[in-house]
């Protein structure tokens, strides 16, 4: 359940337990053990993560033998009190815990820095997540994830490269870091920031096409990683930079270290250092304090600097955080009609932004076909996988031997999120 971060964990779990002579099944009826990895970041995710485990717990009462093993993030943070709702559950695990569940099992635990190695990726996976550093060291008021998963540790950057060397040999052609605050990456382990540094080297080894790293914090970002962008090359022109509100007011309840002149300064210098970068951002709406007055800042905001994609989310009253002791709550309807505000406004600005590129020629990667419509469903660099916008190519025959290849491909049309294109030949 939830995030890359906890696919990249699921993963590396499932190819312990396969080189354990386990056999891993995606048909939750045909196991004997269940393990749920769940996410417990926001409301909306527990309610989900709490779903799936009702859902396997089901299944053990009508089935034979089967076992429910818990982990991830919302046991980390509610271990009693899922134990005490939920008593069918056999055991229960925190976040990173693969040795103790191998161990329960009956495997053998495993170093966790090699553990890595045999990570089982999914079917097509020409793209996949690099998880570069675990925690944060930020204090955010309406983010748990601290407390979850504890202060920031970066990987070395020697095992980063031994994995993102394994995952290109399995196939990977599109490399996805994933962290927690990408920025501070390597500041704990080497005294100084490393990730411009770690981007050259895996850009320096040829194995990738396209390496997309996501969740830079905006404090201390590093602008020399704009200047080695290219939209040739392999560090593509791609900048995923969640700023979460643009008042100066909200961004002070919110505990960021931001204000709307720096942002919109960084923003401004970006562009110029890179015409063609295509930014995406995440924003709260609803945070405690939040007024109309913020708000129209924050829509001034997305009008002036037109990111390419946005996701929005409603504040989650979360325990444990600063938010959840502050006054000045925010009622959900009004939450959600700023929330549908600004998806309106985003929508206005990806249409005009995709109908400039109708007549032009784009580089996509093809990520499956879809039969019933008749099309691939490709990217380009601007597009991250499951959260941006889809490249849709149509065509009545489909090749599997497309799926997880880069082609070029001519714009003929365009909607708010999606790009139709003509077929084009293999890059």
């Amino acid at each position: 359940m939830g995030c890359p971060k906890n696919l990249v964990d699921s993963q590396v779990l499932a190819g312990h337990l396969r080189e354990n002579r386990f056999e891993i099944t995606r048909d939750p009826q045909e196991a004997d053990t269940i393990i749920v990895n769940t996410c417990g970041f926001i409301e909306d995710a527990k309610k989900e993560s709490i779903q799936a485990i009702l859902e396997a717990v089901g299944l053990k009462q009508f089935g034979s033998g089967k076992q429910i093993l818990v982990a991830g993030c919302l046991t980390q943070r509610y271990k009693d009190a899922i134990r005490e709702e939920i008593p069918e559950i056999d055991a229960v695990f925190g976040t990173e815990d693969f040795s103790s569940i191998l161990s329960y099992l009956g495997g053998t635990a495993v170093n966790a820095e090699q553990m890595y190695r045999a990570r089982l990726l999914d079917a097509d996976h020409h793209y996949a997540y690099l998880k570069i550093s675990e925690g944060c060291n930020h204090t955010c008021s309406f983010c748990a994830i601290p407390a979850i998963r504890g202060k920031h540790r970066s990987r070395t950057m020697e095992s980063l490269i031994e994995e993102a060397v394994v995952l290109a040999e399995k196939g990977v052609r599109e490399l996805i870091l994933v962290s927690q605050d990408t920025s501070f990456y390597g500041k704990d382990l080497y005294g100084e920031q490393k990730i411009v540094e770690l981007l050259e080297t895996l850009a320096g080894l040829k194995r990738f096409t396209w390496i997309r790293p996501l969740y830079w914090y905006p404090t201390n970002f590093p602008f020399e990683y704009i200047e080695r962008m290219n939209a040739g090359g392999s560090l593509i022109p791609y900048l995923d930079m969640p700023v979460q509100h643009a008042s100066d007011r909200v961004l002070r309840f919110m505990r960021r270290g931001e204000t709307n002149k720096g942002l919109r300064a960084l923003y401004g210098k970006i562009r110029k250092i890179q015409p063609e970068i295509a930014l995406r951002t995440t924003i709260i709406v609803g945070h405690p304090g939040e007024t109309e007055s913020d708000f129209t800042i924050l829509k001034d905001f997305l009008q002036e600097i037109r990111f390419e994609r946005v996701g929005t989310f409603v504040y989650s009253d979360e325990e444990h955080t600063a938010a959840f002791d502050l006054d000045e709550k925010v009622d959900r309807e009004t939450a959600l009609k700023r929330q549908a505000e600004i998806m309106e406004i985003q929508q206005q600005i990806s249409l005009e932004k995709n109908e400039a590129l109708i007549g032009t020629k784009q580089k996509v990667i093809i990520d499956s076909y879809d039969s019933e419509n008749k099309m691939y469903v490709a990217r380009s660099y601007r597009d991250a996988p499951e959260i941006d916008n889809e490249v849709l190519i149509s065509t009545d025959s489909e090749k599997r031997e497309l799926i997880g290849t880069f082609q070029e491909v001519k714009i003929v049309d365009a909607s708010e999120f999606e790009l139709y294109a003509e077929p084009g030949v293999d890059k």
